[in-house]
């Protein structure tokens, strides 16, 4: 089994800051790649920004303000953050992280969490 935990959504005004996490742990040979997607209402699923071990990428509406990272423990957990700057209106959605890995019987999954709201709002 694999569990994906989400934390760090919220409220805050507009140019100001959030860092969203999410952990990954459970039978989990290896991570290929860890991001996060969001969904505004009304909207369909956008790509916000991967890291994989080579390198991270963003989406155009997001670049210069978002950073993706991530780190692992013992490659037994791993997290990936999302630090979120001059955040502005348009931001505002459900964020969900998704994550591809390989099992321990070298199978390959992709896995989603339960997503977490940001509002960003004065």
């Amino acid at each position: 089994q694999v569990q994906v935990v989400e934390s760090g959504g919220g409220l805050v005004q507009p140019g100001g800051s959030l860092r969203l996490s999410c952990t990954v742990s459970g039978s989990i040979y290896d991570i290929y790649s860890m991001g996060w997607y969001r969904q505004a209402p009304g909207k369909q699923r956008e790509p916000v920004a991967q890291i994989t071990s080579k390198d991270s990428t963003y989406a155009d509406s997001v670049k210069g303000r978002f950073t993706i990272s991530r780190e692992s423990a013992n490659d037994t957990v791993w997290t990936v953050y999302l630090q979120m700057n001059n955040l502005e209106p348009e931001d505002t959605a459900v964020y969900v992280c998704n994550v591809d890995f390989t099992g321990l019987g070298y199978e390959e999954y992709e896995y989603w969490g339960q997503g977490t709201q940001v509002t960003v709002s004065s």
